[in-house]
């Protein structure tokens, strides 16, 4: 064909019509802006006069002065550690609310209370109003006193200590501060000045505030503690993973606050803990809001980070925030409640991550997990449709629910995961977790929901040739296995399953489900004859690329011969249940004789599942069968949760603040493939920040060691950890303990 040339005047194709974007504007609808912004600040006038000043404002030199605002802002002085807030790093004064802080105030002479009138101005928000708790003046004396309350602790010379207590309702964030002085034309105020800002928290210290707790060692870990542990696998094979927190780093309690604003939360919202925890819910997950975290369980990560290699939050939020609120990739639960720990932490909400094994997501809006079998028995995944997650974290926080009856307050299910919808946005909670162990699913927030993840049923039916399903086995004792914690002030673990449930065919399990049906949750009903053999698959310990055996024990109850037609399913799943490829499917004919038990084994070779495997390493294997001589249906699951190889994580040096130390981590591939793209990351809460490396690829038999320097920042026991992270291996970690000394 001919070259075509274009010609030298072509005609202009129309251009088509772009319409300006149209400014939305409030005017009309209310006299001012919408207060839900902590970053920008309101206009403060220096002087504000009582009366028309057509000349300006007059000489005010015979009048009181300021010359100094020291708000005591070190952590060694008496205002954060009387606070507990000494640990964060900031250049700003962090305190808690509903209790007394201390700010000094020099003049230019002796104050005279007969005569001199001043009071210290708290402003946040770009729209300051008193009724709005935005704007608050503290005066010296008892006469004159607002929603704050302030004395004189000291007068000496020049110098004034006043003593400060924020109200418990107050709105927590950041405030600038002013002090202003009456004088007979108006009042005169200090210039802006950013150095005496302040940061007002929840305050889990003080009975007036609603996220009170009542056990010191409870607040040391649920809002001191820094370094945490997330229980995953399986509930009889249980793993560990570190995480930093990392809720008193540079910049994170910035990045806190900003969550609030990007999700447009009033201000005067910001006071109330319940709305706070709900807002939150909402926007560490970027479903419909663009918040914090992208979830992705794919298993392809190529545009982020995969879940499986963060090591705290301090990172994410930081990323976050910086990006002016970019949703980072990616997270599933774990890292959703991880990050959300941080954040209710570092407000002073009292919080703790759980993990819950065996949790229903339950699509159908009842307590049922439908599990469908074909006529003879065998698994039918086209039309199984709902998913038990082999675990499931969430996090609790402590508050008082004044909105609810007495009871239900202390702790709260609230759960960033995006799931399902709640009040049109994906979030979850608060939800009493009092409420949900005695059925109460009626209160809000989100309870049937939290209710059906620990309560639910496992329904086998046999779907026969007409179509009609039949109920032919119940498991009422697979869901909510078992609800981890981490342990208080230690690295052990704490079951508690008893705070969700009472104990399986207890008389009070009866009334709680009883009660739940009452607000509507359906159960299932039927009572299906219990078969004469049972089959059970047995637990082993599997490390990732070896050749194993799954064993099958059956045992026959009944006096007389029976004969099992069984069909064994070994499918990789993510731990959302979700299934990934089938790596076995086997069909033995198992004859037991009168009270016999007998074991069947099936071999499951490395090649058949290592190119199948998802991040998880999880294999859920599940045995289904029909007896020949009774029709019973009998049936078994067990989810084997592959271990990984390890990292060595080791340090060195004088363990002294500011002294520099040495960490090393060293792996080596144990596989007979190469591994590439490998991301290493390391870090230690108060002793070492975020680090990054990355190896192109390690070949088989290989071994890396990467060192890196640090000098810890604080005194303390604290931990060093890393994660590996590839396509090919996730989830391999290591950890070392270190105490610093001063």
């Amino acid at each position: 064909m001919a070259d075509q040339v274009a010609p030298e005047n072509p005609t202009p194709a129309a251009a088509p019509t772009v319409r300006p974007k149209q400014r939305v504007s409030h005017r009309g609808r209310s006299a001012g802006g919408r207060a839900s912004s902590n970053q920008q600040e309101g206009k403060v006038e220096e002087f504000e006069p009582f009366m028309l000043m057509p000349r300006g404002p007059p000489p005010l030199t015979e009048y009181l002065d300021i010359f100094d605002v020291d708000v005591l802002k070190q952590p060694n002085e008496v205002n954060k550690q009387a606070h507990h807030t000494h640990l964060y790093s900031s250049n700003f004064l962090i305190v808690r609310r509903a209790q007394e802080f201390q700010i000094k105030i020099t003049f230019n002479r002796p104050y005279k209370p007969a005569e001199d009138k001043f009071a210290v101005e708290f402003v946040i928000g770009p729209v300051p109003q008193y009724s709005k708790g935005t704007y608050i003046p503290v005066f010296p004396t008892a006469k004159r006193q607002s929603v704050w309350s302030g004395r004189v602790i000291e007068s000496s010379e020049n110098v004034v200590t006043m003593g400060i207590t924020p109200s418990a309702e107050c709105i927590v964030g950041k405030y600038m501060t002013y002090i202003g002085v009456e004088t007979p034309y108006g009042i005169r105020r200090t210039r802006r000045d950013p150095n005496t800002d302040i940061y007002i928290l929840f305050n889990p210290w003080s009975p007036a505030d609603p996220v009170f707790l009542d056990d010191e060692e409870e607040r040391e870990e649920c809002v001191m503690n820094e370094l945490g542990i997330i229980y995953h696998g399986a509930y009889d094979d249980v793993s560990e993973r570190a995480w930093n927190y990392g809720q008193f780093e540079f910049g994170v309690l910035d990045a806190c606050l900003f969550v609030m604003d990007k999700a447009d939360m009033p201000l005067s919202n910001r006071g109330d803990v319940v709305k706070v925890t709900r807002v939150a819910s909402a926007m560490l997950n970027s479903r419909d809001d663009d918040g914090v975290l992208v979830g992705n369980w794919s298993g392809d990560y190529m545009y982020g980070v995969p879940p499986t290699s963060w090591t705290g939050s301090v990172e994410i939020l930081l990323d976050h925030a910086n990006s002016s609120g970019t949703p980072v990739c990616y997270a599933q639960c774990w890292v959703y409640a991880a990050v959300f720990n941080t954040f209710l932490r570092c407000l002073g909400i009292p919080s703790r991550v759980v993990t819950n094994f065996f949790s229903a997501h339950d699509n159908d809006g009842n307590l049922k997990m439908d599990i469908i079998l074909d006529e003879n028995g065998k698994l039918d995944r086209n039309r199984t449709k709902d998913s038990i997650w082999n675990y499931h974290c969430w996090n609790e926080c402590y508050m008082a629910r004044p909105d609810l009856p007495s009871g239900f307050g202390g702790w709260q299910v609230v759960d960033a995961t995006p799931q399902e919808t709640s009040d049109g946005m994906f979030r979850c909670g608060p939800a009493s977790v009092a409420a949900i162990k005695h059925g109460q699913i009626c209160y809000p927030f989100d309870a049937p929901f939290v209710f059906a993840e620990v309560n639910s049923d496992v329904v086998f039916y046999r779907r026969r040739k007409d179509g009609i399903l039949e109920v032919v086995k119940v498991n009422q004792t697979h869901v909510g296995r078992m609800v981890l914690t981490k342990a208080v002030l230690h690295s052990g673990r704490r079951d508690i399953t008893n705070q969700y449930k009472f104990p399986e065919g207890s008389p009070e399990e009866r009334r709680v489900l009883e009660k739940a049906e009452e607000f509507g949750c359906q159960r299932e009903k039927s009572s299906p004859a219990l078969s004469d053999v049972d089959v059970e698959i047995h637990s082993l310990d599997v490390n990732v690329g070896e050749n194993f055996d799954v064993t099958l024990q059956f045992t026959n109850r009944s006096d007389q011969r029976r004969t099992a037609d069984v069909y064994i399913t070994g499918t990789v799943v993510y731990y959302t249940g979700v299934p990934s490829g089938e790596v076995v499917f086997k069909t033995p004919k198992v004859k037991l004789e009168p009270m016999q038990s007998k074991e069947e084994k099936v071999l499951v070779r490395s090649e058949d599942y290592m190119n199948k495997l998802v991040e998880q390493r999880n294999i859920h294997f599940i045995a289904t069968g029909k007896i020949k001589e009774t029709g019973q249906i009998i049936t078994a699951m067990k989810v084997i949760a592959m271990h990984h190889p390890k990292l060595t994580v080791k340090v060195t040096g004088s363990p002294r603040v500011s002294e520099e130390m040495y960490v090393s981590v060293e792996f080596t591939n144990p596989f007979k493939f190469s591994l590439e793209n490998v991301d290493l990351r390391v870090e230690g809460p108060g002793v070492l920040p975020f680090k990054y490396k990355q190896y192109s690829v390690i070949a088989p038999g290989t071994s890396i060691t990467w060192t890196e320097a640090f000098s810890p920042r604080r005194a303390g026991s604290t931990k060093v950890f890393a994660k590996l992270d590839c396509a090919a291996l996730r989830q391999v970690y290591g950890e070392t303990e270190l105490t610093v000394q001063e």
